[in-house]
């Protein structure tokens, strides 16, 4: 099925390149990220999940990990910078920077809040931001005002 007249080495190349990666990604572990830099998961779910050069991050909150203390009352430019640092060290945990972030979800509850939110974010990443996706959304875990979640690479 492979020796087609026509096509015949590339048949056997685009196996064998199928077959590699699969036995390559078979190979890859998930491996789970915390720090102590960053707050605790308050449910059934991971600060970050690794599988090879990929880091899946959690959405952060405004969740001061020093203090535990929700900052809920707090504006939406400090909500975010808290947030964007909660990333970062999750991001530092497992050897990465925020160069490392390929893609962002911001959730507002806010829309209006938008223009305060990127200004911070934009402190954050100053060169080659990663892609990002913002949406408002009805309502946020205990009520926050900015949850944003990341995918980051090596």
């Amino acid at each position: 099925m492979f020796f087609a007249r026509t096509g015949k080495m590339v048949s056997i190349v685009v196996v064998l390149s199928l077959a590699v990666f699969g036995c390559a990604m078979n190979a890859v572990q998930k491996e789970i990220i915390a720090t102590k830099k960053a707050p605790e998961a308050i449910g059934p779910y991971s600060q970050a999940v690794k599988f090879g050069n990929w880091l899946f991050l959690a959405g952060q909150i405004a969740i001061d990990p020093k203090t535990n203390q929700l900052m809920k009352d707090a504006s939406i430019e400090d909500q975010t910078r808290l947030v964007l640092n909660n990333l970062k060290a999750v991001l530092e945990e497992n050897g990465m920077t925020m160069d490392n972030a390929l893609s962002t979800t911001v959730f507002l509850k806010d829309l209006n809040d938008f223009a305060k939110m990127n200004a911070v974010y934009a402190e954050f990443f100053k060169s080659a931001p990663p892609a990002r996706a913002t949406v408002e959304v009805a309502r946020l875990p205990r009520d926050v005002k900015v949850e944003i979640a990341m995918i980051a690479g090596k």
